[in-house]
């Protein structure tokens, strides 16, 4: 019985002996919220907000956002005729005016009658868009046979 006890210690100081202990070199890692981190991170956020308001100054720049009419007010169309003067169509009822725009004042070009409804849209019926639509349909109809 005592040989049991002798082999039941012999067992457990090898394990004593092999317990690892800490060590002295351990580093621990950086933390992941770190100013570095943070502030990399809010210039990122502000890059990417001043790239949105740079998008939208030129799309209002160059008006490729088309504005939306309430009342009896409507803006047909604006171009640019300068650096900072433009010719535009308003239509109020049934009446076009168009009006030169340049800083500071607004002149009245001209006055019309609000045009028929057909004659706006010359533009998609070009003999340019009529065949493009041919070519089209036809490339169309060879891929589906």
């Amino acid at each position: 019985m005592l040989n049991r006890y002798w082999i039941l210690l012999g067992w457990m100081l090898p394990l004593h002996a092999l317990a690892e202990t800490a060590k002295p070199s351990y580093v621990p890692p950086p933390s992941v919220v770190s100013t570095e981190s943070t502030l990399q991170m809010m210039g990122g956020l502000i890059l990417v907000l001043a790239v949105i308001a740079g998008i939208t100054w030129l799309l209002k720049r160059f008006a490729l956002i088309p504005t939306t009419a309430t009342g009896t007010l409507k803006v047909v169309a604006a171009t640019g005729v300068g650096q900072r003067e433009r010719v535009v169509v308003v239509e109020i009822d049934n009446t076009w005016l168009v009006l030169g725009v340049a800083p500071g004042r607004v002149n009245k070009l001209h006055t019309m009658d609000k045009p028929a409804l057909g004659t706006t849209d010359k533009a998609q019926n070009s003999p340019h868009t009529e065949a493009f639509a041919v070519q089209l349909n036809e490339s169309i109809q060879k891929n589906n046979a």
